[in-house]
């Protein structure tokens, strides 16, 4: 990590299953934005997010995804899947990944998230509490 985060790194090791191996014989590109949506939720649910979210009636939406693959990744393999919130402001939420095997960074990302009213799908200011439960 090369910036100081909002909130605590969290872990989650994994095996890569067959089914994400592509044409290629390796991890099929698209299978690390479902793995980058997979751990952030388990991180959020962790810091008690989704109690949070359900008593303001929001979700959180991507913005956008940003990856940068470094290694390739084959069935089998062991990765540890890292993901922590690098920044909260109004009603955006900055979260950073990495995707570690045997100790190397393999891949490394970035999602905006948005904050939105589960009703109208209109973007809504990040309540403080929320902000201050995902805080180090």
């Amino acid at each position: 990590m090369s910036e100081e985060s909002y909130s605590a790194v969290y872990e989650q090791a994994m095996t890569v299953p067959a089914s994400v191996i592509d044409g290629n014989g390796h991890v099929n590109n698209v299978a690390y934005v479902q793995w980058m949506q997979d751990v952030a939720i388990l991180h959020f649910e962790a810091l008690g997010g989704a109690g949070m979210m359900a008593e303001h009636g929001a979700v959180w939406v991507a913005r956008s995804h940003q990856i940068e693959y470094l290694r390739p990744v084959f069935q089998d393999d062991e990765l540890v899947m890292r993901t922590w919130i690098a920044g909260m402001e109004r009603v955006k939420s900055v979260r950073h990944y990495e995707f570690v095997k045997e100790g190397v960074v393999i891949a490394q990302g970035e999602t905006d998230w948005i904050f939105v009213d589960a009703q109208s799908g209109r973007p809504k200011r990040i309540p403080e509490e929320m902000k201050a439960t995902v805080r180090n």
